[in-house]
């Protein structure tokens, strides 16, 4: 099928304002301007069943009908933080694809009443951000962007900003807390943003991908997205391969493709035709699957990840095959997660200071199963104590790590006994 986000893969140069007209470019838009109101155009995403694919699965169209209309200015914020290890689908679209992301942030915008928009980006991304303002200004000149768009009285301007290279700023409260120029750490919650978000007005933040998944549903229609995916995860999906592959990358498929024809079929399968030991289906954050046949098999959706142990979240696929210890896995993932906190909440603080202080012993060979045991009990208590999802999910590797391949962390503490 040809594809529907990564479309410079079928059409070369659909990053040139050009091409991208001559190919559809900007119509969706125009169309919701000058003929549809705001409530047609969430109710066609709310049809269409799509969901937020920055990781938490969110339906779109029920977000922004959660935007209070008895407080204004309306904001609308594109989340391009893409922090999470194993994922970078939204770098390729902002790089290849811009104008299709940037359309939909516009009708986003138009959607939920907002005039001003703003492009979060992670500090790394500083050459992308560049050439977002450049698309921006392409806009501003050809009409897409301004004052009275399309003959309206519809106004719009589009912004970008660079965060300072920390993960924690993917949480959308502390994105907006960095965006507003303040220290980036989460607010407590409720409020939520379409309350209460970006200079405590009403603001919908959604992902990259996401957005950029709005124009062709309003140019070709929810019914034709839902001929994509399932029932209940309808629509086509970036999945970041990465790890133990032949063919790592980013493939569009449609929702429910099973974990084994993505790793085989498209990526290629195993170097050195060794097996694969784990998958960790969304990034670093991931509880650790077990890659039997039956997780093999399993459609890659938001509802039968979870029958094998896992979520989908925002699809940054990494396999794992069975030359590595899950213990060196779970080590690696403490060195980021505890590197990243932003010690607002002591759970998160304090947990991650102690998961990898315990956890460098074992890899280190000084501890004991008694060891282990401690790593879990630690990584058990911080769960659901967390502000934010953060801490949470520095524990889900180590907790199902060693739920599922305990034998790697004892055959690497052996019975030494628990130093310091």
């Amino acid at each position: 099928m040809s594809h529907i986000l990564l479309r410079h893969r079928d059409i070369p140069d659909i990053n040139k304002l050009d091409v991208y007209l001559a190919n559809g470019g900007f119509s969706a838009f125009r169309k919701v301007v000058t003929g549809m109101d705001k409530q047609a155009v969430v109710d066609e995403v709310k049809k269409s069943g799509l969901r937020g694919r920055g990781g938490a699965g969110f339906p779109t169209g029920l977000k922004w009908s959660f935007i209070d209309n008895n407080s204004w200015p309306h904001y609308v914020v594109a989340n391009a933080d893409e922090s999470e290890p194993g994922t970078f689908k939204d770098r390729e679209i902002m790089e290849q694809n811009p104008f299709q992301f940037l359309e939909g942030v516009a009708i986003a915008s138009y959607a939920v009443g907002a005039n001003a928009a703003y492009v979060y980006l992670r500090g790394e991304f500083w050459q992308q951000a560049h050439f977002l303002d450049e698309c921006i200004a392409e806009m501003e000149k050809a009409g897409f962007l301004g004052d009275n768009l399309f003959d309206t009285d519809y106004s719009l301007r589009i912004y970008t900003h660079l965060g300072a290279g920390a993960y924690i700023c993917g949480e959308e409260t502390a994105l907006l807390e960095s965006l507003e120029g303040k220290r980036g750490q989460p607010r407590l919650r409720p409020p939520f943003p379409p309350s209460v978000g970006l200079y405590g007005k009403p603001t919908i933040v959604n992902n990259v991908e996401t957005l950029t998944n709005v124009p062709p549903i309003i140019e070709r229609g929810a019914d034709w997205y839902r001929t994509f995916g399932t029932e209940k995860s309808p629509g086509v999906k970036i999945f970041s391969l990465s790890g133990n592959v032949e063919k790592p990358g980013n493939y569009e498929l449609p929702l429910g493709t099973t974990f084994r024809e993505l790793i085989f079929t498209h990526g290629g399968g195993i170097p050195n035709g060794r097996g694969v030991k784990a998958i960790m289906p969304a990034g670093a954050s991931s509880s650790v699957i077990v890659a039997t046949d039956e997780a093999l098999d399993t459609p890659m959706d938001y509802e039968q990840v979870q029958n094998v142990g896992s979520v989908l979240g925002s699809a940054s696929v990494i396999v794992i095959d069975d030359s590595y210890s899950m213990e060196w896995v779970v080590n690696k993932t403490l060195h980021f997660f505890k590197h990243e906190s932003c010690g607002k909440c002591t759970p998160c603080r304090e947990g991650t200071y102690w998961m990898l202080n315990i956890s460098n012993r074992i890899h280190q060979g000084r501890g004991s199963a008694q060891d282990v045991d401690l790593l879990y009990d630690v990584a058990k208590q911080i769960q659901s104590k967390c502000l934010c999802a953060l801490g949470e999910f520095s524990t889900m590797a180590v907790v199902t790590g060693i739920e599922r391949f305990r034998t790697d962390f004892d055959s690497q503490g052996q019975s030494t006994p628990a130093e310091g």
